[in-house]
């Protein structure tokens, strides 16, 4: 035989082992179950695509980090996010959908960049939108908070804070002063204000700007208060744009929607820095942060966008969303010993023989499986005490010990792992004292 190859996975692909797999996997099903109870309709779109559709929309830095290969005569593609493959999904399912159209989808997206630490080529994404036809009340603007709030305090989370502006507040702020052509960069700057600080974010504009439009965009970034005074302080500008003025009307309801709903106002802030999306965002934009955490950047980013479809039909069809990127957020929240993967197995219960005679073990794992508990069975030929070592390094709540005395009686000696007391019982009084001695979680 030849050399071994020695194993290694690609940089930029994450591989869990089993006990960090399942709070992954718990962390994805809570996110779900969330988004379901907000009535969000599931749907799952091919890793593969065709090139010439998923690149529609693509250019720049983005098409570079696009995955591209052939196959025969097909030009293919991996998806880089799941928000092409949804504007895709939608116009070609588009008699078949029910408008405003609520989805959410769960998956693996790639690309192509440098691989970083916590940065990843294979990541999943957790995405909802709502998608209307033609016109979307901005009241789904406001309930996109409610979903955040919600999933973030299931996932075990409080001390966040979930960060909207409106991009009409910006863009109409800049028409006014005639700044328009020089936004983007004018953005850029102020979006880089947590690290580098109010005064040399003003040292920077001031090269390009004139004093008096640089005042009053210090005015705008420098606003302050809870949410009603900063709407206040807007209204104050007396800024005189159309733009502008729908930015902050619509900022007001959304902000007033957002209570209605239920998000505390410690958890929601108007942050009039918040400047993502700069091409493609068109209204509301979120942004969320644990607020001990803030290094770890932004936990959730969304917001509003006029058309999906552009790029496939000519109805205009407005939508709002935002997205988890589940695999950055485990790896950062692992990584600063925020949670810590301690569950080692799924069972609860381990079955072990004492000796040749499975056939009971065998019947006792199936008994316990159709009153919904978890189980596993340890036949192998091995000592007791590995047996008793395999269930420790599992953190299994219970043993379950069967041997010629318990085949012989029809019972069944249970080990609490905890407290180490055993006792023999019936099957159906194991089975019990399990269910209502453990907080059970299927």
């Amino acid at each position: 035989m030849g050399e071994k190859m020695k194993p290694k996975t690609l940089p930029g692909f994450m591989e869990l082992l089993p006990n960090e797999q399942i709070l992954f996997n718990k962390m994805k099903e809570t996110i779900q179950k969330t988004y379901e109870t907000y009535g969000f309709l599931p749907i799952d779109t091919p890793i593969i695509e065709d090139a010439q559709v998923l690149l529609a929309k693509a250019g720049g830095e983005t098409e570079k980090q696009i995955y591209r290969f052939e196959k025969g005569e097909n030009d293919l593609a991996l998806r880089f996010d799941l928000t092409v493959p949804l504007a895709k999904y939608v116009t070609e399912y588009y008699d078949k959908l029910s408008f405003p159209f609520k989805r959410y989808q769960i998956g693996k997206v790639y690309r192509g960049e440098k691989p970083q630490r916590g940065r990843f080529r294979e990541f999943y994404q957790c995405d909802v939108d709502i998608i209307g036809d033609g016109e979307l009340s901005i009241i789904n603007d406001a309930e996109i908070p409610s979903i955040i709030y919600n999933t973030f305090k299931e996932l075990g989370f409080s001390d966040f804070t979930i960060c909207i502006n409106n991009r009409k507040i910006l863009n109409g702020l800049f028409k006014s002063l005639e700044l328009a052509n020089e936004s983007v960069q004018i953005l850029r700057i102020i979006d880089k204000i947590d690290k580098i600080g109010k005064d040399e974010v003003r040292k920077e504009l001031s090269s390009t700007i004139e004093d008096n439009k640089l005042e009053t965009i210090m005015k705008f970034i420098s606003i302050d208060g809870n949410n009603d005074k900063k709407i206040q302080l807007l209204e104050e500008l007396n800024i005189k744009d159309e733009v502008f003025n729908q930015g902050l009307s619509e900022i007001k309801q959304v902000t007033k929607f957002i209570k209605i709903f239920g998000v505390p106002e410690e958890n929601f802030k108007i942050d009039l820095t918040i400047a993502r999306g700069l091409d493609y965002y068109t209204g509301t934009v979120y942004e969320t942060f644990l607020n001990q955490y803030r290094k770890l950047g932004s936990i959730c980013s969304g917001g509003r966008y006029d058309n999906l479809t552009e790029y496939y039909t000519d109805r205009k069809m407005p939508g709002v969303g935002i997205s988890i990127g589940l695999s950055r957020l485990f790896f950062q929240l692992v990584d600063n010993k925020i949670i810590s993967a301690e569950k080692e197995s799924i069972s609860d219960v381990l079955v072990i023989s004492m000796c040749d005679d499975y056939d009971m073990c065998a019947e006792v794992a199936s008994k316990l499986r159709e009153s919904q508990i978890n189980v596993q069975i340890n036949i192998e030929n091995q000592k007791v005490g590995k047996k008793f070592k395999y269930a420790n390094n599992l953190n299994v709540k219970y043993v379950i010990i069967i041997g010629e005395d318990e085949i012989k009686n029809n019972v069944v000696t249970l080990k609490n792992m905890i407290t180490g007391e055993q006792e023999t019982i019936k099957i159906e009084e194991a089975i019990a004292k399990i269910k209502g001695n453990v907080e059970y979680e299927k």
